[in-house]
């Protein structure tokens, strides 16, 4: 079919290769076009740039958003369903191709098309658009020239037709599905659904969050904005609380704060968040603010202090019980260690050493206390006060010698006394040792080293 110049636009050509079918779609604003497109150069070979069906994955543009590549709307009006036609298009139609075809191989590769500017002001992008990453691109991008695209129509959808996102509707658009997403969210959050509804809130927030950068800061209509998105926040953290994100709730309540210190329901927010990661402190002092601002609220605030307290009271048992095991171990072990001397095949302390040679004694300040404790001091009458009876039977019948047996060389002296007296005096030495943790534990608790770990709330 012949070429033929489009009426009212400059530089372009379209040849049909290939006749659509029906009428002419109704190409309102908002619709969604959905189309195969192949670019080539305008040299002999036709050298190909770009094709759509190699990437395996056709294009979709919505009417009137600004695409970046503006001619392409241009020409898909003047399409029919299912039609193939090639258009020449002039210099001026194509010199930002470059960028939006890196763009799309970025996307083709799973890459973010926007990541090598997010960070970067305007002039270094200006510069940046010089090293596209692609030779031939950079080469098209220095020397701009008329392209050749080839398209096929697939499919036009009205708005209605299809599930829009955000970043695709108008301000009209945007400020219309807020509330249905508002009241979508309460509806799954009431249903136990948390996470589809923090997807609503978030869309919704977003929705607000754009419109509001078209408004002076601080404005009437930048304030009215701004209370939705706080509702829209605060339903948000409520999702989260419900998830266990508890600090993404103590960050998104203290930005609202910080900003508005007034609003009740972020104070309550956050003094829930607070009492989940055990701030005690924090979560006092936001339930006590929101009382000064919403006396009404005494009920809710009495019944979170009342969990608040009982959480605590738990986490402080869980503490004691802890501390009671460690503090139970030496004694154990102590037990364990007067077990084993009373057996005559278990070594002997060395003379002069506070010690075991026995493996498996790890506590050595243990060890050296009980020593300590065993040890009979110099004219201390006392600590041999109770002997067994059969050591007064046999003091009785006169059986004891009355002249100690000469010590061999590292023998100990209650190696020579009968087994029943030396199970006494371990039983002594034991309790005595027990009495000493008791008055040790008492001083450190005067000094406040285990007063949080054994002293009641």
């Amino acid at each position: 079919m012949d070429a033929a110049l489009l009426l009212n636009v400059e530089g372009i050509k379209k040849t049909i290769l290939h006749g659509g079918t029906g009428e002419l779609p109704n190409f309102i604003t908002g619709s969604r076009v959905t189309f195969h497109f192949r670019t080539m150069k305008c040299d002999e070979e036709r050298t190909v740039i770009d094709d759509s069906k190699q990437v395996g994955q056709p294009m979709h543009i919505i009417i009137g958003n600004m695409f970046k590549l503006e001619v392409w709307e241009i020409l898909l009006t003047s399409m029919r369903v299912s039609e193939v036609a090639e258009f020449w298009c002039d210099t001026i139609h194509t010199g930002v191709y470059p960028i939006l075809s890196r763009s799309l191989r970025q996307m083709a590769e799973g890459k973010d098309p926007t990541e090598w500017h997010v960070h970067t002001c305007g002039l270094a992008n200006m510069f940046a658009y010089h090293t596209l990453g692609y030779e031939d691109l950079d080469e098209l991008q220095r020397e701009p020239q008329p392209l050749i695209f080839v398209i096929e129509l697939l499919q036009v959808e009205a708005p209605s037709e299809y599930q829009r996102e955000t970043w695709n509707l108008s301000n009209t658009e945007r400020m219309q599905a807020v509330p249905i997403l508002h009241g979508e969210g309460n509806r799954l959050f009431k249903l136990g659904r948390y996470e589809e509804a923090s997807s609503k809130y978030q869309e919704a927030i977003v929705c607000l969050r754009n419109l509001q950068t078209k408004e002076k800061p601080w404005e009437a209509q930048w304030l009215k904005l701004e209370k939705m998105i706080n509702t829209l926040i605060l339903n948000y953290c409520q999702c989260l609380l419900k998830r266990e994100e508890y600090y993404e709730v103590l960050e998104h309540t203290s930005d609202i704060l910080r900003q508005h210190p007034g609003i009740v329901k972020a104070y309550y927010l956050r003094a829930r968040a607070h009492s989940e990661v055990w701030n005690e402190a924090e979560a006092k002092a936001d339930l006590e603010r929101v009382l000064e601002l919403e006396p009404s609220m005494r009920k809710a605030v009495h019944r979170e202090l009342r969990l608040l307290e009982s959480r605590l009271e738990e986490k402080r048992e869980e503490e004691r019980l802890r501390c009671r095991n460690m503090l139970a171990a030496p004694v154990r072990a102590s037990h364990q260690g007067a077990h084993h001397r009373s057996d005559p095949s278990a070594p002997t302390r060395q003379p002069g050493h506070g010690s075991f040679k026995k493996k498996g004694y790890e506590n050595q300040e243990v060890l050296q206390l009980q020593d300590l404790v065993a040890r009979p001091q110099p004219g201390n009458v006392h600590s041999l006060r109770k002997p067994s009876s059969e050591l007064l039977n046999l003091s009785q019948q006169k059986q004891v010698p009355r002249v100690s047996p000469r010590r061999r060389s590292g023998q100990s002296i209650a190696s020579l006394l009968p087994s029943s007296f030396q199970a006494g005096v371990y039983e002594l030495h034991r309790t005595s040792l027990v009495v000493l943790l008791s008055g040790a534990l008492s001083l450190m608790m005067h000094q406040g080293t285990f007063r949080s770990c054994i002293s009641g709330p």
